[in-house]
């Protein structure tokens, strides 16, 4: 089966995204030497928002002003402020994964290429800019814009309507989360590829269509696919 669309996750599927050094960056900006300990306890209030927040149980403005509430009071700043200087860190130290270039590069003109993220807006197109890929991927469908978070139906549903409906079966999403990115997909009736780089067990009931450990080997198989 030749796939005329494959739409990506973005943050560990197309984007490394190394929090920590972000989190060393931003608050660098603040004179705040931040430390693997501050990383693990920002983690235990930061982790668990997620969760929420892809389980609709928090909004985008809620999980980017909670996670940095202790911070700000300690910086006597606002969390809007952090949140901010955070995600324009992250952008500064963006970087495309091995094999992403490459990939990207093969299927531009063969398919069409989309990206679904749960990541935040202000980040988003500026990565994409910055790594000379903003032309590459339309549609761009950030949960923050839609108001629904993968896995969520809603969010697949909008990218395949911006998409002009296509036939289920030409579209691939390919995600390292197999909760979100995977069993979304799988939800909304779409192929799916899990990007398992780190040899995590596969989750018993959540049956991607293709596995791979890097985006090299993805590329191979599309290539068969796109050549069959």
């Amino acid at each position: 089966m030749q796939y005329k669309w494959v739409l990506f996750d973005a943050d560990e599927t197309l984007f490394h995204f190394d929090a920590f050094q972000g989190l060393q960056l931003m608050f660098s900006r603040f004179d705040v030497d931040f430390s693997r300990q501050d990383f693990a306890h920002y983690q235990k209030v930061n982790q668990p928002l997620w969760v929420d927040y892809q389980d609709g149980k928090l909004t985008a403005q809620e999980l980017q002003n909670i996670r940095f509430t202790e911070w700000a009071q300690k910086l006597t700043v606002s969390t809007q402020e952090l949140n901010s200087s955070f995600l324009s860190a992250m952008a500064d130290i963006c970087q495309l994964l091995p094999g992403a270039q490459e990939l990207i590069d093969s299927l531009t003109g063969r398919v069409n290429m989309g990206i679904i993220t749960n990541g935040f807006t202000e980040l988003q197109s500026v990565r994409l800019q910055k790594v000379g890929l903003v032309d590459r991927f339309s549609p761009l469908v950030i949960s923050e814009e839609v108001g629904i978070a993968k896995p969520d139906v809603g969010i697949f549903n909008h990218a395949l309507s911006l998409m002009g409906n296509p036939d289920k079966s030409s579209v691939l999403m390919v995600g390292d989360n197999p909760h979100s990115d995977i069993l979304g997909g799988i939800n909304a009736g779409i192929h799916t590829c899990w990007l398992n780089s780190n040899g995590a067990e596969k989750p018993h009931d959540i049956n991607p269509h293709y596995q791979v450990s890097t985006l090299c080997e993805l590329r191979e198989i599309l290539s068969c696919k796109q050549s069959a």
